[in-house]
């Protein structure tokens, strides 16, 4: 647990959001690094998400003191319980890791090679990132990655700044380019960090179509619950719609999956890997469905509680919905060329272009003028990326909306 333990609901909603998307990444991450350490990790922050959850519901409880209130404070804990849920998918992911449940070699290739993994790091003593400051370290820049938190003995830092002093013994959680792994090591002093490997033996088509469904899967589970938050922070029934097709687009997808598995566990192949393919299939799908859940509020034009945009937009990651202006930098590059990951630390959720979503981009996507980027990342970031794409962020009085001026 975290030493200081919110005292309110405001913050308790912000770090269960963080805390929620924290599970996801650690858990694909224990999955397709096969560490069996990181994946016990995620039954350590349930023990934090449980107890926050049950201190949540007793103040939404609480709060209630007049029956017109109760529909408002309804919406919050419809929120809490997906907020739930989607930790609890998590967790059903890391025991394909914990259960040995299986898992084939190829999909933890293809999803070990995706453009941005998370990553578990032991700071060992003597080491270049021992008793230094964080923001010293420059890790973005460095090697291509951020620490989302921090493990320190029983203890959990969900807020990490740059003044934050990395000691011996420190377990991080990161998350940027998969290529900077090697050089995180080096400056950590850990062990070597070995890539996984696929297996010589070719694999039939219908199991291989069933690895790239997966990797399609988690990509689109993890973007439903950005969407998701925000269209929530944002009231936005468009990005809510959007939600509900990549949740029925889930269900369609794990369909598919469940077909191509049987009939790979018909041919002559060792059946063991084929449970772990269908484990993580439903928690991907319930990641979506969970999603769906929260934005139902936005797409039935339910009255939100204040706290939930409040909550939301004030967690460690922010979602921003930005348009790239004509002669910016961002105008013509492609996301690798921009690496918006990187500097200033924001992953592309989705872009939208004419009115058409393209969901978690690769980096070879060439922005234009006029398209709309919506990306997760942390709050103190949000100026410079509104600079890259062309727009000065400007608040005229405290509590009012960000307004875009053109550079």
């Amino acid at each position: 647990m975290t030493e200081d333990k919110p005292r309110n609901l405001r913050s308790m909603l912000a770090e269960a959001k963080d805390l929620s998307e924290l599970m996801v990444d650690v858990a694909y991450a224990a999955l397709y690094f096969g560490d069996p350490d990181m994946a016990t990790e995620v039954d350590e922050l349930e023990l934090q998400m449980t107890e926050l959850v049950q201190d949540m519901r007793a103040v939404c409880v609480m709060a209630v003191r007049h029956p017109r209130e109760a529909h408002g404070m309804s919406s919050v804990l419809q929120v809490i319980s997906a907020i739930e849920r989607i930790g609890n998918d998590a967790v059903d992911i890391s025991r394909i890791v914990t259960h040995k449940l299986g898992i084939p070699a190829e999909l933890v290739a293809d999803l070990s090679n995706a453009e941005e993994v998370s990553h578990r790091l032991v700071v060992y003593e003597g080491s270049d990132m021992a008793r230094r400051r964080l923001g010293g370290l420059e890790l973005p820049v460095v090697a291509g990655m951020r620490v989302m938190a921090v493990r320190r003995d029983r203890n959990w830092i969900t807020d990490v700044d740059g003044d934050q002093i990395m000691m011996p013994g420190d377990v991080l959680f990161l998350r940027g380019s998969p290529a900077g792994i090697v050089r995180l090591h080096q400056l950590a002093a850990a062990p070597k960090w070995e890539e996984p490997q696929v297996s010589e033996d070719p694999w039939i088509s219908d199991l291989d179509r069933a690895v790239d469904v997966l990797v399609e899967m988690k990509d689109l589970s993890e973007a439903s619950v950005g969407l998701a938050y925000s269209a929530l922070v944002l009231n936005d029934p468009g990005l809510a719609a959007q939600v509900r097709l990549l949740e029925s687009r889930l269900d369609e997808m794990n369909h598919q999956l469940e077909v191509w598995v049987l009939r790979a566990a018909a041919q002559n192949i060792d059946p063991s890997p084929l449970r772990g393919l269908l484990h993580l299939g439903q928690a991907a799908e319930d990641i979506g469905d969970q999603a769906r859940q929260m934005v139902s509020l936005v797409e039935q034009g339910e009255d939100l509680h204040p706290i939930l945009e409040i909550a939301l937009g004030d967690s460690e990651e922010v979602v921003v919905d930005l348009p790239v202006a004509s002669g910016s930098e961002a105008e013509g590059s492609s996301l690798k060329a921009l690496a918006l990951n990187i500097e200033p630390g924001f992953t592309v959720l989705a872009i939208r272009r004419a009115g058409r979503y393209t969901y978690r981009p690769r980096g070879r996507f060439v922005l234009l003028a006029g398209d709309e980027i919506i990306a997760s990342g942390p709050d103190e970031g949000r100026e410079a990326l509104a600079t890259r794409l062309g727009w000065k962020l400007v608040r005229e009085e405290e509590g009012l909306e960000h307004q875009l001026q053109p550079l």
